[in-house]
Order: C-alpha cells, then structure tokens, then sequence
C-alpha cells in the first residue's frame, strides 16, 4: 500500500507581534499568498502594526506586486477585547 502525503495547508490569517521579524512574516505573506487569493495580516499595536507595514515591504522586494487594504478590527486578546489593524493582503 502505497503512503499518502498530506499536504499543510497555509493559514490566510496572519498575526504579527512586536517582536515578529519583518522578513520571517514577508517569508508567510508570500507562501500564504501562492495558496489563497488574499491574505490578512492582524497586528495589535503601534510597533505590530509597524513591522507589519515593513514585511509588507519587504514582500514586495521578493517580487510580488501587492495591494494592501488597511481595516480595524476587533481582537480578543488575553480575555479583553482590543482593536488592532487587519491588513489585508492580495496580489493586484
């Protein structure tokens, strides 16, 4: 009998923290977005938020041409609702 491989699918709903490596998350972005038309970056915080913009850059020097639509959004974060940014993502 033959073994079957399974394939891991890629989440299309990306988080970011503080501490993420832009270049780790860009790395994501372009994965995530070979399997699903769009992707959503989701950030909580002036610095998540700010290395989510700098991997957005950073995938696009991987050569993709991206469209990003910033959004607020409701988070459920440690027990208390935050709002965050959600980045959607998607090649244009």
């Amino acid at each position: 009998m033959a073994k079957t491989q399974t394939k891991e699918k890629i989440a299309s709903i990306l988080r970011v923290s503080a501490n993420s490596k832009p270049r780790a998350v860009a790395g994501a972005l372009v994965a995530a977005l070979k399997e699903h038309n769009s992707v959503e970056l989701v950030a909580i915080g002036a610095r998540a938020v700010n290395q989510t913009v700098k991997a957005i850059a950073v995938a696009k020097h991987f050569g993709q041409n991206l469209k990003c639509i910033p959004v607020f959004t409701e988070v459920q974060f440690d027990g208390e609702n935050k709002t965050g940014m959600k980045l959607i993502v998607e090649i244009s």
